[in-house]
């Protein structure tokens, strides 16, 4: 196996952990823990399943960059990022910037300081807008994975 099918393998290896890791968060984990299934304490019980896949989020998300960059770099595709009918290019670039702030930057600064809290003043409201949150952030991802596969299969809404 060349460098190049190599770096393609690791990508979508990263990509199915990635997004399916925020699948299952979206819909199974915070649902059952907004619930109460997973205990009376809502908030350990997301944190526990939280603190479990971060690493693994944050390592397929550095891993997808790399492999991502260096494709870009090897088969000199910077020229797409001028075509619109390349949106999923694009698309990936920000999908991937927005994980990657929120991974290594929102969730320690800002989720683990200030969610405790609000969680205890208004639980409701704060596992509603995680919820909606990581709703958001699957269905972004899943159209660029759609985009991304079908755009560099040939099809193009454009």
């Amino acid at each position: 196996m060349d460098g190049l099918a190599l770096a393609r393998a690791l990508h979508v290896l990263g990509v199915v952990v990635w997004i399916g890791g925020v699948g299952m968060a979206t819909t199974v984990a915070i649902p059952a823990a907004r619930r109460g299934d997973l205990g009376a304490d809502r908030l350990a019980a997301f944190q526990a399943i939280e603190h479990r896949f971060v690493w693994q989020a944050r390592a397929a998300v550095l891993l997808v960059g790399a492999t991502g960059l260096y494709m870009i770099a090897k088969l000199d595709l910077w020229d797409r990022f001028r075509e619109p009918g390349f949106w999923w290019m694009h698309a990936m670039v920000c999908v991937w910037l927005i994980f990657a702030l929120m991974l290594f930057v929102g969730e320690p600064l800002v989720l683990h300081r200030r969610f405790p809290g609000w969680v205890e003043r208004y639980p409701e409201g704060a596992f509603a807008w995680l919820q909606r949150a990581h709703v958001v952030l699957l269905a972004l991802g899943l159209i660029t994975v759609f985009g991304a596969v079908a755009g560099s299969h040939g099809w193009s809404v454009f």
